[in-house]
């Protein structure tokens, strides 16, 4: 294995920065991520908890609104306190926007930021209201981000259970068909909801290839029947709505505890640790990370891990980091054309954006030079049009108008997010390294202004690819 500085950057992490210093070795880049969450605890975010208990209030104060007499004091007061909830829920999502580009930006640590960002992909539940699009950052700080160097059977089960995901995939909803709460309520009950079910097996494990049936679909469905939360309440398991008797899996009996989550988890466990599950995750991962067409050895090394391990992420990251395909570069046929948030968030660290800027930005700043764009790119942030999350094919991204999006946003944002935009002659330096090619220097060199010499760099092949 030949270890790249720069590419351990730009590669795993969100690029090269003139100040803050990239890795040495994958044995400092594993005690990053084996070490203390230093980026969370520099630009913390709303706990959770706090979050919870604010859409809690919100979806309250929209209920006395709804309730209140039309041409009443009350009405106009209720109305008053409703709106002033939702501009502070949307006071809350920029300071959470803002705090997460700082830690991309400013973090030794860029490689937890990756794989945050990558897990965060793997179980996307980007709410579809008001109050669980309130709720969807602390979902990732929550779910996803803890587990990222831990087992991955219990990043599952706390993705998976979480009622953001419940919410998302209409599980809140499933009532099995036989079930107590059916009978009671007749014809005006939904029935069952396979979904969450049907994204576990497809996407969140075994993969679209995996050895499961449409009858596996339907029993996991059955025995997920019962789960359900809310706004401001946690998962629950009740009895009355879960579909009566056993549900057999892959092969196996569940449901043998009425009336308990053991089950549900044992499932998760279970399919977490399948063969299966071992070889869609190991190509995923070496599919985002290094290319789209990914070394079989490498593949076969991170299945093996996987299946060594039980999961364990942590196990399977340092094999990712320590395979010699990892670090095969562009002159290999390997390396992946930047993803548009990558794009945006790697730029702002070549440009070494301030964290006051960043973690201060109004919802006008945001919107015009990071949200908009992105959604111009097609890549709208931490929104997924479905739950198998973004493409990750480079063909997807090579489009007229996503590259035309970014030329745009190379032109125009960066003297907007700066004080004083670098040089381009130092720039391309700081942000290629001194391997950068000639062509790239030359452009940066002859620019007719630094507006458009940092454009040149940031929209160069060099820059575009990891």
């Amino acid at each position: 294995m030949t270890f790249d500085p720069g590419l351990a950057q730009t590669r795993f992490g969100y690029g090269r920065s003139p100040e803050v210093a990239g890795p040495q070795n994958v044995d400092q880049m594993m005690a990053l991520l084996r070490g203390p969450d230093l980026a969370a605890e520099r630009f913390p975010v709303l706990s959770a908890e706090l979050v919870s208990l604010k859409a809690k209030d919100l979806a309250q104060k929209r209920k006395v609104f709804a309730k209140a007499k039309g041409g009443t004091d009350a009405k106009d007061t209720a109305k008053e306190h409703y709106m002033q909830g939702r501009q502070q829920a949307r006071l809350d999502a920029v300071a959470w926007t803002g705090a997460e580009l700082a830690r991309r930006v400013w973090t030794k640590d860029a490689f937890r930021e990756r794989l945050t960002a990558f897990w965060a992909d793997h179980f996307p539940a980007p709410g579809k209201t008001l109050f669980y699009r309130f709720t969807a950052p602390a979902y990732v700080n929550s779910a996803i981000r803890p587990h990222v160097m831990g087992k991955f059977e219990d990043m599952l089960i706390s993705a998976v259970l979480s009622p953001q995901m419940l919410h998302y995939l209409d599980q809140v909803y499933s009532v099995g068909p036989n079930s107590t709460f059916a009978k009671q309520r007749g014809k005006g009950v939904r029935g069952l909801n396979e979904n969450l079910a049907r994204e576990v097996l497809e996407l969140h494990t075994l993969g679209v290839d995996g050895a499961y049936t449409q009858q596996d679909v339907r029993q996991l469905a059955e025995l997920l029947t019962g789960l359900t939360a809310g706004i401001g309440i946690e998962t629950r398991y009740r009895t009355k709505r879960s579909e009566p008797g056993s549900e057999t899996i892959l092969g196996k009996e569940y449901q043998t505890r009425r009336s308990q989550m053991s089950d549900i988890h044992e499932v998760l466990r279970d399919l977490a640790r399948h063969p299966d599950t071992a070889r869609h995750i190991a190509r995923k991962i070496a599919v985002h990370f290094v290319s789209d067409t990914p070394d079989i050895g490498l593949v076969d090394v991170l299945e093996r891990r996987f299946l060594e391990t039980e999961g364990d992420l942590g196990a399977v990251t340092e094999a990712l980091l320590r395979h010699p395909a990892a670090w095969h570069t562009h002159g290999d046929g390997v390396g992946n054309f930047k993803q548009p948030e990558m794009f945006v968030s790697s730029a702002l660290r070549a440009l070494m954006v301030p964290p006051d800027r960043l973690m201060q930005a109004t919802e006008k700043q945001l919107h015009r030079y990071f949200t908009a764009p992105l959604r111009k790119m097609g890549q709208p942030w931490r929104a997924p049009l479905g739950p198998d999350g973004f493409e990750e094919a480079d063909t997807h991204w090579l489009s007229p108008q996503g590259l035309g999006a970014r030329l745009q946003w190379a032109l125009g944002a960066p003297a907007a997010v700066v004080p004083d935009l670098p040089d381009p002659r130092d720039f391309v330096i700081t942000t290629l390294g001194e391997e950068a090619p000639a062509s790239v220097r030359f452009a940066a060199k002859a620019a007719e202004n630094r507006r458009e010499g940092i454009a040149l760099v940031l929209m160069s092949p060099a820059f575009q690819r990891v």
